[in-house]
């Protein structure tokens, strides 16, 4: 019951990281697209920019990763045998890859808040891709945790279909932003 009651509170907890990763990198996108404005609207959005961000970041997401984090760790100490499944191997993998995005949207946070209302120097399509990124990770952790040892079965069928959606998302990020762009 113990196991069951952690795994619940760790995919509720992964459900609130990812909606805090998802939107704070859609304030990024927001926080650009402002460089267009008058100086009085920049001005106050920015503003208000900073302090949605900060206050996802340490109110909302930060902690839902270190619960969700802490949880995956009682999980495994509950059941070590998972540390002996290649598929759980494959999902602590692509939770690195999570680690390392996660560093880059703290990064980001810091910069908005070091650039005090200045133009923040990533490219506007380059953070709209960026924002996808956490979307491939929870595809990939999702799939490998509920194929579990048909991922590493068919491997290569789930790896092309992954790249064929990656492709896809990007056409279509790419797309859109460049109707966006004909339409100013």
């Amino acid at each position: 019951m113990l196991y069951t009651i952690i795994k619940a509170l760790h995919i509720i907890f992964m459900v609130s990281y990812f909606a805090g990763i998802f939107y704070l990198v859609r304030i990024f996108v927001y926080y650009k697209d402002t460089d267009e404005f008058s100086e009085e609207k920049k001005t106050i959005l920015r503003e208000q920019y900073i302090f949605m961000a900060r206050r996802l970041w340490n109110i909302i997401t930060v902690p839902a990763g270190i619960i969700m984090a802490v949880c995956g760790l009682v999980l495994i100490f509950l059941n070590t045998g998972l540390m002996k499944t290649p598929w759980f191997h494959l999902k602590l993998t692509f939770l690195i890859g999570l680690a390392v995005y996660h560093y880059w949207c703290w990064k980001k946070v810091n910069q908005l808040k070091k650039l005090n209302g200045s133009t923040l120097e990533t490219a506007n399509i380059k953070l709209r891709q960026a924002n996808e990124i956490a979307t491939f990770i929870l595809f990939l952790v999702v799939f490998t945790v509920i194929l579990k040892s048909s991922v590493i079965e068919y491997w290569w069928q789930l790896i092309t279909g992954f790249f064929v959606l990656v492709f896809l998302i990007m056409m279509t990020v790419k797309l859109v932003n460049k109707g966006r762009k004909s339409k100013k």
